[in-house]
């Protein structure tokens, strides 16, 4: 029995070509691929489920248990880390888009989850009334709408990519 690899990102509506499927932009590009009868192990939901559950009162330990102040001998190099990062993924995420690939969605995805983690720490961690008030504008005004763009991107990855070019065409 031959079973037919669909690729994850187009598991949606999508037409057939020999054994693959394709997207409306009638593109498969190199991706991970799972068997169209694959089911995920029964164990996998419960598991995450617990994780989730325990991390609760790991979470009220921590609260607890941490110091309201703390120093670190790396803070720049943590910040320096993570806005590379960030970089790397927006930039992954304009180079998938770019290339019409089916990767597009996770980048957009792990795009959206930097900016919002950043937007978090910057306001939380902001000390003095100027660099919360440039921590909240920041945050409002650039990396929260910008997530937001691209959860909708990753969502909707085909068909902004469509209506993007159809523009991008009528602009020449």
């Amino acid at each position: 029995m031959r079973r037919s690899i669909v690729p994850l990102a187009y598991r949606r509506p999508a037409t057939r070509q020999g054994t693959e499927r394709t997207g409306t932009l009638g593109t498969t590009g190199v991706m991970a691929t799972l068997p169209e009868t694959f089911v995920p192990r029964r164990w996998i939901a419960p598991l995450l489920a617990l994780c989730a559950v325990v991390l609760i009162p790991w979470t009220l330990v921590l609260a607890y248990r941490l110091p309201a102040r703390h120093t670190s001998h790396h803070w720049d190099i943590a910040w320096v880390g993570f806005d590379l990062a960030l970089a790397g993924a927006l930039a992954a995420t304009g180079l998938t888009i770019a290339r019409r690939s089916a990767w597009a969605p996770s980048a957009a995805a792990v795009a959206a989850t930097l900016l919002v983690c950043d937007a978090w720490f910057d306001i939380v961690l902001a000390s003095g009334r100027d660099e919360q008030v440039e921590a909240v504008l920041e945050a409002a005004l650039v990396e929260i709408p910008l997530a937001i763009v691209l959860v909708v991107l990753a969502r909707h990855y085909e068909h902004t990519v469509a209506t993007l070019m159809a523009a991008l065409r009528r602009r020449r």
